[in-house]
C-alpha cells in the first residue's frame, strides 16, 4: 500500500490522478466549446456571438466563484467539491445536449462555469500546494505538462465525434466520459494531506485575512493580473496582426499555435532556474521577460526570423508565469489558506482575460493599427514586472525578525549556538510545527517558542548568578593574600 506522506507515496498518486482527470476536464470543457460552435450555429440558427457570450459568462461565473470555492476546499479538502463539480459538469453536458433556446444554453454554461471552478487549475492547485512541501514546483509542472496536452488530445476527438454522431449525440458520449474519467477518480482517489505530528493548527481564515492584508499579495496580485491581460490578448489578435503586417496565412497560424507548445520548455526550465537565481530575481524575471518578448515582436518589422524569436520567449515566459502562479502563494503564504488566498488572487485575473479582447480590440479600432497596442503591452509588462519586484522586496522584509539591524547583530553574537537540547525552538517537534506556513507565519510561530526559550535563559541565567555569587562569599571568607600584579592572568 503507498503510504500517505506529503513530498513522496500518496502524493504522487494524487499528481497522476490529477493529471488525467484535469486533461479530460479542459479537454472537454473548455477546449471542446469551439468544436460546438459551427454545428449549433448551422442547425439553431443563433449567431456567433450569441454562442460565444455563453461561453464568457462561464468564465466570469468561473471567477467570481473561486474565492468561495477556495474557502471550501480549505476547510473540507478536495474530495468533495471536485467531485461534486465533475457530477454536475456531466449532468450539465446532457441538458445541453436537449437545449433549444438560447435562455437554456446561457443557464446551461452559467452551471459549466460553476463546474469550472470546481474542477480546473486553481483547485488543482490548491490540492497540490498541500500534498507538498520541497517538491511542490515539480508536482505542479508535472500536472500543466499533461495537462497542456488537453486541447492536442480533445480537439481532434471532439471533431471527430461530432462529425460521426452529431453534435448532440457527442455531448452524450463526453457527458459519459466525463463522469467515468473524472468524477469517479476524484470520488476514489482524492484525499486531504495527513496532519504533521506536533504542528500547530493554522485557522484558515486567519491565514487568509493576514495574507490580504499584506502589500505582498496585492503586489503578486497586480503582476498576474496584468500579465493575464498580456497573454489572452496575444492569444487573440496575434493573428490578424501578423496578417495585416503582410505575413502568409499559413506562417501567422503556425505562429500564433506555437506560442502554446513553447509554454512546455518554459515549465520544465523553472525549477533548474531556481537553484540559480533567487525567487525574488527568478519571479521578477518571468514578467520581465514577458514583456521584453513583445520588444522584440515590435523591432521584428517583415522578418520571420524576429517573429518566431518572439514566440519563443513568449511562449516561454507564458509557461513560466503559470508555475509562479500555482506555487508562489504557497510559498509565501503558507498552505493552510491556499484555497481562499488563490482563489481570491483568481477573480481579477478572470476579470482581466474577460476584458482583454475587448480592450485590445477597441483601441486597435481607435489608433488604426495594432503597433499602439503592442506598445501599451510592452508597458503593461513592464508595470507588471515591477508589481513582482515589491511582492517579493516586500515578502523578504517581512520574513526577517524583528528589530533594527544593531539589534539583530547583536542578538546573533551575544546568543550561544542553536542546541536542540536547551532550545526548544531547535527540537523537532517543535520544528515539525511550521510544516504549512509562510516564512511571516514561521515567525509569529517562533514567538511561541521564544517564550520558552527565553524562560529558559532566564532559569539558567539564575542559576549562574547564584553560582557566582557563592564563588564571592568564598572569596571574602579566603584567608591567602592576593596574588601580586604580575601573578595576574
Amino acid at each position: 500500500m503507498v503510504r500517505a506522506e506529503r513530498d513522496r507515496g500518496y502524493a504522487w498518486v494524487i499528481v497522476a490522478t490529477l493529471s488525467f482527470t484535469e486533461t479530460v476536464s479542459w479537454g472537454i470543457l473548455y477546449y471542446g466549446f469551439a468544436v460546438f460552435l459551427a454545428p449549433m450555429e448551422r442547425e439553431l440558427g443563433w449567431s456567433r456571438a450569441t454562442l460565444t457570450g455563453a461561453f464568457s459568462l462561464a468564465l466570469l461565473v468561473s471567477g467570481l466563484a473561486a474565492p468561495l470555492v477556495g474557502r471550501l476546499l480549505d476547510r473540507i479538502g478536495p474530495r468533495l467539491p471536485m467531485a461534486l463539480g465533475s457530477a454536475v459538469a456531466a449532468l450539465l453536458l446532457l441538458v445541453w445536449a436537449q437545449v433549444g433556446r438560447v435562455l437554456e444554453f446561457y443557464a446551461v454554461w452559467a452551471g459549466l462555469g460553476l463546474a469550472m471552478a470546481l474542477v480546473l487549475y486553481e483547485p488543482a492547485f490548491a490540492t497540490l500546494a498541500k500534498w507538498f512541501e520541497q517538491r511542490r514546483r515539480q508536482a505542479i509542472t508535472v500536472l500543466t505538462l499533461v495537462g497542456g496536452l488537453a486541447s492536442v488530445v480533445f480537439t481532434p476527438l471532439n471533431s471527430w465525434l461530432v462529425e460521426r454522431f452529431g453534435w448532440r449525440s457527442a455531448l452524450l458520449l463526453l457527458a459519459a466520459g466525463l463522469a467515468v474519467g473524472t468524477a469517479l477518480p476524484h470520488a476514489l482517489v482524492l484525499r486531504a494531506p495527513p496532519a504533521v505530528p506536533g504542528a500547530r493548527s493554522v485557522a484558515p481564515g486567519t491565514a487568509a485575512r493576514t495574507a490580504l492584508r499584506s502589500l505582498v499579495f496585492w503586489a503578486l496580485t497586480a503582476a498576474l493580473t496584468l500579465a493575464a491581460f498580456v497573454t489572452v490578448t496575444v492569444n487573440v489578435h496575434l493573428l490578424p496582426s501578423l496578417l495585416d503586417r503582410g505575413f502568409a496565412p499559413s506562417f501567422a497560424a503556425t505562429a500564433t499555435g506555437l506560442v502554446g507548445l513553447m509554454q512546455i520548455p518554459g515549465r520544465l526550465l523553472v525549477a533548474p532556474l531556481g537553484r540559480w537565481f533567487s525567487d525574488r530575481v527568478l519571479t521578477t524575471g518571468v514578467f520581465l521577460l514577458q514583456g521584453g518578448a513583445l520588444l522584440v515582436l515590435l523591432l521584428a518589422g517583415q522578418r520571420q526570423a524576429g517573429v518566431l524569436a518572439f514566440v519563443a520567449l513568449f511562449g516561454m515566459a507564458n509557461g513560466m508565469i503559470t508555475i509562479v502562479r500555482a506555487a508562489r502563494p504557497a510559498e509565501l503564504f503558507g498552505s493552510a489558506a491556499y484555497g481562499a488566498i488563490a482563489g481570491t488572487l483568481t477573480l481579477p485575473v478572470t476579470l482581466a482575460r474577460a476584458a482583454a479582447p475587448l480592450g485590445a480590440g477597441a483601441l486597435y479600432t481607435l489608433f488604426g493599427g495594432y503597433e499602439p497596442v503592442w506598445w501599451g503591452l510592452v508597458v503593461l509588462g513592464a508595470v507588471s514586472a515591477g508589481a513582482a519586484a515589491v511582492a517579493e522586496s516586500a515578502a523578504r522584509r517581512e520574513s526577517r525578525p524583528p528589530g533594527s539591524a544593531e539589534a539583530e547583530q547583536r542578538f546573533a553574537l551575544e546568543r550561544p549556538p542553536s542546541d536542540p537540547e536547551h532550545d526548544p525552538r531547535e527540537r523537532p517537534e517543535h520544528r515539525a510545527g511550521y510544516e504549512g506556513q509562510s516564512p511571516v507565519q514561521q515567525d509569529q510561530s517562533r514567538g511561541l517558542g521564544d517564550q520558552e526559550a527565553d524562560d529558559g535563559e532566564r532559569d539558567q541565567a539564575r542559576e549562574l548568578g547564584d553560582l557566582l555569587h557563592a564563588a564571592d562569599a568564598r572569596g571574602d571568607q579566603d584567608d591567602h593574600p592576593e596574588p601580586e600584579q604580575g601573578d595576574r592572568r
